[in-house]
């Protein structure tokens, strides 16, 4: 695994790009578009699978199938009027990535390749073609914006490898593809605030930056030029009005965790689509290089499903 500087700013562009991405209309227009694809290939499956066919597709998964349709239907519906409470718990967007886990989790219930929730062999070549296609709705680091409902309330990104290493991309019996990032990334904003420390309520949607802050700078006169802010970890994305999380330190002798309280300022305010305009976001799927055109939302589907 590769290790990623959050003091470099190449690496601080790339992560905070990805979760500008992340946290886009048209990243989970793509997700929804693509999972029609899937819902609409495992319907077709269900009504014309041979009746002796050993391999046999469970038909009740299409309940579930459906109910994520119409999660995304009405979180999308929001998203666009700028309605990112979305993601928080007991919404929409965050029963999306609930039920889909719980669809993967118990996709295929075969003895001979499934045990307790969990694939422990490769799927038969016409289920896996279902679960591949299933998962290309799916992009790594989705749950970047979801409320945190664990009771130590540890923050999603703790490193950005999750966002950058190919690595975390390979999940065993599939793989997510790799984002191609544009050669201009823009530059991080650096403000003066507002700071929250963890355990306080996020005034509102953004990207927001663990610091330490430099008591010299604050007790005495900041000199022109210095620093008020030392990064402190990851850039996590949060919705308003949940609380700001802590990281965890884990003592590779004894895997003891340590929970680590950290304040967190916020780089951007997420204010995007309150006026109800979806703006231009193709430079989120931009194509390999030898491709003159970004892929729109609409065709991830038509690429995932002809892939």
């Amino acid at each position: 695994m590769n290790e990623y500087d959050m003091q470099d700013d190449v690496t601080r562009r790339k992560v905070f790009w990805l979760l500008q991405r992340l946290t886009s209309w048209s990243l989970w227009k793509a997700k929804y578009n693509a999972f029609k694809v899937f819902a609409d290939a495992y319907e077709t499956a269900i009504k014309t699978w041979p009746a002796n066919d050993p391999d046999v597709m469970e038909a009740d998964h299409l309940k579930t199938i459906y109910e994520i349709l119409n999660c995304y239907d009405k979180g999308l519906a929001e998203l666009a009027r700028g309605h990112r409470c979305v993601w928080r718990a007991g919404k929409v967007l965050k029963h999306v990535v609930s039920k889909f886990g719980n669809l993967d989790s118990y996709f295929y219930r075969n003895p001979k390749y499934w045990e307790r929730g969990g694939q422990f062999e490769p799927y038969p070549p016409k289920v896996d073609m279902l679960y591949q296609l299933m998962h290309r709705s799916e992009f790594q680091m989705e749950s970047a914006p979801l409320e945190i409902m664990a009771s130590d309330n540890v923050a999603r990104l703790e490193s950005p490898g999750s966002l950058l290493d190919p690595v975390y991309y390979d999940h065993g019996f599939y793989k997510l593809a790799y984002p191609i990032l544009p050669d201009d990334l823009p530059e991080v904003p650096d403000p003066l605030g507002p700071v929250i420390q963890s355990g306080q309520s996020v005034p509102c949607d953004g990207i927001w930056e663990p610091v330490i802050i430099e008591q010299s700078r604050v007790l005495g006169v900041v000199p022109i030029g210095a620093k008020l802010f030392k990064n402190n970890g990851c850039f996590n994305y949060f919705v308003a009005d949940v609380d700001a999380p802590v990281f965890a330190s884990v003592d590779v002798t004894t895997f003891d965790v340590t929970l680590r309280p950290s304040h967190w300022r916020l780089l951007w305010e997420d204010r995007r689509y309150l006026n109800g305009v979806i703006p231009d976001e193709s430079h989120y799927f931009l194509e390999p290089p030898g491709k003159s055109e970004p892929l729109a939302p609409e065709a991830v589907a038509c690429r995932s499903h002809l892939t």
